[in-house]
């Protein structure tokens, strides 16, 4: 991966949108990994300052990320029927209940983006959900930049290297935050990072950096040990002072809670893993965080916004979605570029 990417260490930060800006990008860029720049919540002119920063500042190579899904169709008997699960939560919280059309908090990949993104040339970019469509595709790889991308089966591992990606992150189901699955949604097709990471290597010819679980150097040691070319980590650095972690979401990685996490679609109407607070529970149909009547991503975020609000005015996360992977107990405060080279001692060079 070292040599692929041109960072000095086979440690990239995995990009989360809405808890770092470029500043935990940078700062790992400085210790020697591939810091991560989420753009999916990015407008054009956020996105525009980011990449200021990081092509101002960045030592070494960085990432920058995307979102590949289907814009939603909208859908309003779904909606109604998700405004009336949620009901009762409103007039506990004595809020009136929405009536605008939900809004998509996360766009795709796009021709605008690419357009903007040209100028900067980014060494890196990568992607979760699949790939743009071919002729974007192509006006990243055209620049010269490394296309990364997440698969949680070996099928999407197999299918992103017909595309042409340079590397497949194996995303395995320990990972925090979103899954990257995007041949389906079957999630009993979903294999843990172990079981996942050896099926990947044996069925790709490219390097595969694993995802999911990894924490510290034995993590570290272990992904190399099952032939990963490096890992990508992104709970761990939540605790990181460079990151923007919600104060109560730090709170809950720190706590107890944190040994308790699920799948969930409550918050943004696709599965990602997450601390289990009130929402997943009281919200969950026949499994904990997991509703059928959650709208299609990421609509699912415009409703639960206000709830989410006023329950943090009140200093509570029970609507507050606490991304986190499985590892998180292990997850320790300490500056980003320290965790990134204690990482990295676990890789034996």
């Amino acid at each position: 991966m070292t040599d692929l990417l041109g960072c000095r260490l086979p440690v990239v930060q995995a990009p989360m949108a809405g808890s770092q800006d470029s500043a935990l990008a940078l700062a790992v860029c400085a210790a020697g990994g591939l810091g991560s720049l989420p753009a999916a919540t990015l407008g054009l002119d956020a996105l525009r300052a980011e990449l200021e920063r990081l092509r101002a500042q960045a030592v070494g190579p960085y990432n920058v990320n995307f979102f590949c899904h289907r814009p939603p169709v909208a859908d309003a008997a779904r909606e109604a029927a998700w405004h009336q699960a949620l009901a009762p939560f409103y007039a506990e919280a004595g809020l009136p209940l929405p009536t605008a059309p939900a809004v998509a908090a996360r766009t795709p990949f796009s021709a605008e983006a690419a357009e903007l993104l040209e100028a900067f040339r980014p060494p890196v970019v990568s992607f979760h959900f699949g790939l743009p469509e071919p002729a974007l595709l192509a006006r990243v790889k055209a620049w010269g930049a490394k296309v990364l991308s997440s698969a949680t089966t070996v099928a999407e591992a197999r299918w992103l290297e017909a595309q042409g990606v340079d590397a497949v992150i194996a995303q395995g189901l320990e990972a925090g935050g979103h899954r990257g699955i995007f041949l389906g949604d079957d999630l009993t097709t979903q294999l843990g990072t172990f079981a996942l990471l050896p099926q990947v290597v044996r069925a790709v010819r490219v390097p595969v950096i694993a995802a999911g679980g990894i924490a510290d150097a034995a993590g570290v040691s272990a992904a190399q040990a099952l032939g990963a070319a490096g890992v990508q980590v992104g709970t761990a650095y939540l605790l990181c002072p460079e990151a923007q972690t919600n104060p109560l979401h730090r709170q809950a990685l720190m706590s107890g809670a944190a040994h308790h996490t699920a799948l969930t679609n409550v918050f943004t109407g696709r599965p990602a893993r997450g601390i289990v607070n009130r929402a997943m529970r009281e919200l969950g149909q026949g499994a904990v965080g997991m509703s059928p009547l959650a709208p299609a991503f990421p609509l699912a975020t415009s409703a639960m916004a206000p709830l989410r609000a006023a329950a943090e005015r009140a200093g509570r996360g029970d609507f507050t979605p606490l991304w986190a992977g499985q590892s998180a107990p292990a997850c320790r405060p300490m500056p980003a570029a320290e965790l990134t080279r204690e990482l990295a001692l676990g890789w034996r060079g």
